[in-house]
């Protein structure tokens, strides 16, 4: 049986105002700590494209950077880590309450909006295959304290890499 890719996996996605006022407070509130915000964007299953509910996460990069340092010696500052099995159990309760996770964001600090190696990696199990989850990836740029960009991007299977792609402002 061939999996159906979801709607915000095609383009087209429309973000609320409302999920992006969120998504930029929680970017800068993370910058004010010296750390990337994280979280997800969710949405109704009666409209595959709107995204309009979003949740930050604890970045906890820098937590388990000062218990091993060694083991984990990137901090918060240009690196996210999330709890896993939270995250896995918010994935559940979407689908099973029809509001599907759609869209993953993090932020980057003083250095832009763009998907770099490491993010591609970390969703795609070390770039070893397809991405991990079937969402979209919102990267929000924070320069100087400041929200500067939102850049969208999606996994493209035939070229096997994330590719940005544009997204529109829905009403909140």
């Amino acid at each position: 049986m061939v999996k159906t890719k979801p709607p915000w996996l095609a383009g087209g996605l429309r973000i609320s105002r409302g999920a992006l006022d969120t998504v930029e407070q929680a970017a800068v509130d993370a910058y004010a700590r010296n750390e990337e915000a994280c979280g997800y964007i969710s949405g109704p299953s009666s409209d595959g494209l709107l995204a309009d509910e979003a949740i930050e996460l604890e970045n906890l990069a820098n937590k388990y950077h000062q218990v091993d340092p060694e083991g984990h010696p990137r901090t918060g500052h240009d690196y996210f880590k999330i709890n896993a099995l939270k995250f896995e159990r918010a994935i559940a309760a979407g689908q099973q309450a029809g509001r599907p996770l759609k869209v993953f964001f993090h932020s980057h600090l003083d250095c832009g909006a763009y998907f770099s190696e490491e993010d591609a990696a970390s969703m795609t199990l070390g770039g070893t295959g397809e991405p991990s989850y079937d969402l979209a990836y919102l990267v929000t740029a924070v320069d100087a304290g400041k929200v500067t960009a939102h850049k969208l991007f999606l996994w493209e299977s035939s070229s096997r890499t994330f590719v940005e792609t544009t997204f529109s402002e829905a009403g909140s």
